[in-house]
């Protein structure tokens, strides 16, 4: 087995122009708070990309002609031998680094922006266009994620490698677009189309171009390293707010995994109000937006003029319910490596299968394009489909019990599907009891179930108890921050955006 490598930075400053330094990471997994202030957050790339494809449709070819001639060109794919064979639709590799030199100093203050910027990609999505173009699929890999580099030569010391293993955002340190690209294609199968890397300058430009952004949030959501202070509610985010929102890790547990699922979110936000606001389809306002955009981006020498025409005028009746969004299935978060640290195994046989899916065009989510709008549902801390639910017949009415666990279990609560008959037999008012261990998940199933009561019964366990009551009327639709559907987790944007 190859000697692990571990990135180190280069001994020489690089001559590429500061606001385009190629990202490159050093040194191990252990983390400083001030490295931790760094963005990690990718959805810069899905911005500039979303806004462009979409408002390219209806803006004339010179307009967009002129707009290209500020992209920056990259050869990700010079030399490449031996690669996956294509399959329907489009393959866009996303890219996002940290650059932030033209970040004011008081942004940078306001933002908590301080530190140096890493050397490696921050952020990592791999975008599929379906070949009708109805549909996008966007899967987030893990920037930690195991990956075993294939052959090649560091770019910075000119030491030629053999195979070995690193942290999957080490890739572009050692190689640039074309090591990332070849890494992912070999981790995923899938052939790349096109590439796109951008730094995060553009992304607050961005955000107040279109007027701002709606987030809703179920509860408090604070991170002391990045600023980010909201309480529960609606809120209308501007450059600056957004920038925290997406690059957020200390919220909860789910650190960067949570993070991305954030990122998603954003990235319906962003969709539903660059279609609904009329942005796209004004010449000033998107010219606006794409300069920003495009100021700091690079992409591969095919993807220009021609290609954002045909995608915009195939996409204009594109809608948060038209994209749909993962992350590639973990098998274990924190897999230890000698000489890099703990890095974030696959799930070996979910991501293989997901990424069939991709190659043959499927879509990720348990749905179609096209169906009825989903009824309004209230959001709450915790997945129905985290909460384990035994139903009781808490009355004499026949049935009932049943009727409750269906209704339950149609709104996505993993309920036994075995109603039981209640010790009460008289219960007036439904009701919830659950260990306070689990009191997070006890409230989100007393939201659907609007009247009831919660009691708390220490050592109960994982699995909330309703007991059913002469008033129970109906099941209220619920949806959580961080949504688990389908067999790959998959969301459509239109259940993540506000209602």
């Amino acid at each position: 087995m190859p000697t692990p490598h571990r990135p180190s930075r280069p001994p020489h400053p690089r001559t590429t122009p500061p606001q385009r330094r190629p990202p490159q990471r050093s040194g191990p997994r252990t983390r400083s708070r001030k490295q931790d202030e760094r963005p990690r957050w990718g959805m810069r790339v899905a911005t500039g990309l979303s806004v462009l494809v979409l408002g390219a449709g209806g803006i004339g070819h010179a307009m967009v002609s002129s707009l290209e001639t500020g992209i920056n060109r990259v050869d990700p794919f010079k030399d490449m031998k031996n690669r996956p064979a294509g399959g329907h639709g489009m393959n866009l590799l996303l890219v996002g680094t940290d650059g932030r030199d033209r970040i004011t100093a008081e942004e940078k203050k306001k933002y908590r922006l301080g530190g140096a910027p890493c050397h490696c990609t921050d952020t990592i999505m791999l975008v599929h266009l379906s070949a009708d173009k109805e549909r996008a699929s966007v899967v987030s890999l893990p920037r930690d994620s195991y990956a075993e580099v294939p052959e090649h030569t560091d770019r910075n010391t000119g030491k030629h490698h053999a195979t070995h293993p690193v942290k999957l955002n080490a890739a572009y340190a050692e190689g640039g677009p074309t090591l990332t690209v070849r890494t992912v294609e070999h981790m995923t199968g899938v052939k790349i189309d096109h590439y796109l890397e951008v730094d995060f300058t553009s992304f607050m430009k961005t955000v107040d171009t279109l007027g701002g952004v709606k987030i809703c949030t179920a509860g408090p959501m604070k991170d002391s390293y990045t600023g980010l202070d909201l309480a529960a509610g609606t809120h209308e985010l501007d450059g600056g707010q957004a920038l925290q929102y997406v690059r957020s890790r200390h919220i909860d547990g789910a650190s960067d995994l949570g993070r991305m699922q954030r990122q998603q979110k954003f990235m319906a936000a962003l969709i539903k109000q660059a279609t609904s606001s009329g942005v796209l389809l004004n010449p000033v306002k998107f010219q606006q937006v794409s300069s920003s955009v495009l100021s700091s981006l690079r992409a591969d020498k095919e993807f220009g003029t021609e290609q954002m025409l045909a995608l915009g005028k195939a996409m204009r009746g594109f809608s948060p319910a038209s994209s749909e969004f993962t992350s590639v299935p973990v098998g274990n978060v924190s897999f230890p490596v000698q000489g890099i640290g703990s890095t974030v195994r696959w799930d070996e046989k979910k991501s293989k299968k997901l990424f069939r899916a991709l190659r043959d065009d499927k879509p990720l989510a348990p749905h179609k394009p096209g169906r009825p709008a989903l009824p309004k549902a209230t959001p709450v801390d915790v997945a129905p489909q985290q909460i384990r639910v035994q139903v009781y017949n808490g009355t004499l009415k026949d049935g009932l019990g049943k009727e409750v666990d269906a209704a339950l279990r149609a709104t996505g609560f993993n309920t036994s599907g075995t109603p039981l008959n209640g010790e009460l037999r008289d219960l007036k008012r439904t009701l919830v009891t659950y260990d306070p261990r689990w009191d997070r998940s006890a409230k989100s199933l007393a939201t659907a179930l609007p009247g009831s009561e919660l009691r708390a019964v220490k050592g109960q366990g994982g699995t909330m108890k309703v007991t059913a009551g002469a008033d129970f009327g109906t099941v209220q639709r619920v949806r959580s921050e961080n949504p688990e559907q389908g067999q790959f987790g998959t969301v459509t944007g239109d259940e993540v955006v506000c209602p």
